[in-house]
């Protein structure tokens, strides 16, 4: 056949096949979630989470040593509190799990890695949500920014790097900037969750920070059916002073991804949550697909969708495996 374009002449090796392929992942594409427990001596599996363990603050060390040693880019830190209440006062505890947290690992990573803190209160209250609840129990957005700023101060203080605003309440990088800069602070970043969605796929991190959620979080978090309102909710934290811009979840929202990273001209980020990681690690271990290949297409998919900074349980083992191969 006289057939003058083949484009399989492209894929016809492995070495033609990485010649031409458009997107790399690389361990500086990827961050790793911590979760740091107050009440525990040694490490525990989360159930639902296979391979990936709650901490004691003991360990920290040893978890910031191995991202910096597989070359990763960030680490985020998760606190589980001993104490819980309606406002989320261990949130702000200059001697509280996650202020201690952060001080341990900036002072171990120094500058080979960055020490991103979770800013938000759900970790901490009493009845699961991210910010403070007024007398209808519905979520004080302006309350809820004043805890962010204290939380905020607490946090950049303690050294943190970068503060992830996760809460999804109007206004709050603007109201944490506003603070950080007040106090000097002007070197802290934020990596703002601009796109969280009210999504199915957390569970398992509930169980991970041994949260207990009374009701639903439909009134903060973004609406699934909802693609421009993410470009909304992008923007304005760009205008509000964000430094990177967080996606969550991923998988089902690469369209998200996408557009983000097309509208802005600061980094995107992606998180690839506990539901998703879960379904692939029980897929594989029911031999309904093939773990490693499973893993690398769902992680290059949202790198392709124009996330720089991707954070996942996988992290640090893809780290490795990615120094392994030189698929950087």
């Amino acid at each position: 056949m006289n057939l003058p374009i083949r484009p399989r002449r492209l894929r016809s090796s492995q070495a033609r096949r990485n010649l031409a392929s458009e997107h790399h992942l690389s361990p500086k594409n990827l961050m790793a979630p911590i979760f740091v427990h107050e009440k525990i001596a040694t490490r525990v599996e989360i159930e639902s989470m296979p391979g990936v363990y709650q901490y004691p603050l003991s360990d920290l060390n040893e978890q910031v040593d191995e991202a910096i040693d597989v070359g990763l880019s960030a680490v985020m830190l998760f606190a589980v509190p001993s104490h819980r209440d309606a406002l989320g006062s261990e949130a702000t505890n200059p001697e509280g799990i996650l202020t201690k947290a952060v001080k341990a690992a900036k002072q171990r990573a120094e500058d080979r890695v960055v020490i991103v803190a979770d800013l938000c209160l759900d970790e901490f209250t009493d009845h699961g949500h991210c910010g403070v609840l007024d007398q209808s129990g519905e979520v004080d957005n302006d309350a809820t920014l004043q805890r962010y700023q204290e939380m905020a101060l607490t946090l950049a203080e303690a050294g943190a790097d970068f503060l992830g605003t996760s809460g999804m309440m109007d206004g709050q990088v603007q109201a944490v900037r506003s603070a950080l800069d007040s106090r000097g602070f002007t070197d802290v970043g934020i990596l703002a969750y601009a796109a969280k969605y009210a999504s199915a796929f957390y569970h398992p991190f509930r169980e991970a920070v041994d949260s207990q959620l009374l009701g639903n979080r439909l009134t903060y978090q973004q609406d699934w059916r909802n693609r421009k309102e993410a470009a909304r909710e992008v923007s304005l934290d760009v205008a509000e002073g964000a430094d990177i811009v967080m996606i969550k979840p991923a998988l089902s929202y690469l369209d998200v991804i996408s557009d983000a990273s097309r509208a802005v001209n600061i980094p995107v980020a992606a998180y690839v949550v506990s539901g998703e990681y879960a379904m692939v690690e029980f897929a594989a271990s029911q031999g309904l697909v093939d773990r490693r290949n499973a893993i690398m297409e769902l992680l290059t998919s949202v790198r392709r969708a124009g996330a720089t900074i991707i954070c996942t349980y996988w992290a640090v083992e893809w780290a490795r495996v990615l120094g392994e191969s030189g698929d950087e």
